[in-house]
């Protein structure tokens, strides 16, 4: 009987295990769409958290084996365990904080989520827009069909540019190859390449509307199209050029320090030698909420909890190579059908 019950536990455990890898593994695949093994997920994640807060955990830690050391001594460091004023004190100033801090997480997630909704938005405006010029715009040599290809990659050039933008990056060589050697130089000079491609855009529908190519409604719904990626373009750089009021940041981080250097002298009479440890574990748990809130309220970076924009600017790019893949063998059976029926 016993032996069944330790196998059913095993059983059970072995059922949580694989739950967290196919969680872990697998969102993390779906939102990067990079696959690797669930444990390295973990580490990575924790990569840009642990060795920044790392040093002030051990730093604590020790305050907190000080404390208990000279407690040891004797000396008279303990907060009196009579004075409850003092207890309610901390537990207020205990609850005071954690509020702060859902507070800050909170904050730094609806930008972080917000962030997401725009990039999300600027997929299905870029897979919309690529559509509706391939299909309106007029095509009727070689020459036209080239450069619809060509506006079709300055779409994509748009988004990695805005990438690049939002990240304070030069340009690449992933936007090198969606433009031309002439327009790669002219991006190298401006100050603001997503708009300069953007422009580029307008101006070829204008062109085709003027060669009667596009009509008047088929321009404005493309117009309409390009105005929401730059709306999305303004979203994003209002969240990155907003950040959260740098006292409050500041204010946050002086109460924690404060806390963790008040606890230990109301545990150290009770815990006496784990009061480092259990310092360490607050410190800990307090620094790693505080900086996922600052890591995740500029979401457009590098840091492992960004959003990932490589992979969505890489989707994006998928998709419009696809369109352009299927509507040239599309167009070669057209026109063989065409010298067959002539």
């Amino acid at each position: 009987m016993k032996r069944l019950r330790i196998n059913k536990t095993i059983q059970t455990c072995k059922k949580f295990v694989k739950i967290a890898k196919n969680s872990f593994g697998g969102k993390y695949q779906l939102y990067t769409g990079e696959k690797i093994h669930w444990f390295l997920v973990i580490l990575r994640l924790e990569s840009s958290i642990i060795p920044i807060i790392l040093p002030w955990v051990i730093l604590f830690g020790i305050y907190g084996f000080l404390i208990s050391l000279l407690y040891y001594l004797h000396f008279p460091i303990a907060f009196p365990q009579d004075k409850r004023v003092l207890t309610s004190a901390i537990l207020s100033f205990n609850v005071g904080l954690s509020l702060l801090l859902v507070f800050r997480t909170n904050s730094a997630h609806e930008r972080f989520w917000e962030g997401r909704k725009l990039w999300g938005a600027l997929v299905n405006t870029v897979r919309n827009l690529t559509q509706e010029i391939y299909v309106a715009v007029k095509a009727y040599s070689l020459i036209d069909r080239a450069n619809k290809e060509a506006i079709l990659h300055l779409v994509i050039a748009f988004t990695v540019a805005m990438k690049l933008h939002l990240r304070g990056e030069c340009l690449d060589e992933q936007l090198r190859l969606l433009v031309s050697e002439n327009q790669y130089c002219i991006l190298e000079e401006v100050n603001h390449p997503p708009l300069q491609i953007a422009f580029w855009i307008r101006n070829y529908l204008q062109f085709q509307y003027e060669r009667d190519y596009l009509n008047i409604y088929q321009l404005n719904s493309l117009h309409n199209l390009i105005n929401s990626m730059i709306d999305i373009l303004g979203g994003c750089e209002r969240i990155l050029k907003t950040p959260m009021p740098l006292i409050y940041v500041i204010k946050l981080r002086l109460l924690i320090f404060i806390y963790c250097l008040i606890l230990p002298l109301e545990i150290v009479s009770y815990s006496t030698w784990w009061t480092a440890l259990i310092i360490a574990f607050v410190s800990f748990t307090f620094l790693s909420i505080e900086h996922i809130g600052s890591e995740i309220e500029e979401p457009f970076g590098h840091d492992p909890n960004d959003l990932p924009l490589n992979a969505i600017c890489s989707t994006m790019q998928r998709n419009v190579e696809e369109l352009i893949k299927i509507a040239s063998h599309e167009n070669i059976e057209m026109n063989s059908l065409k010298k067959v029926t002539g």
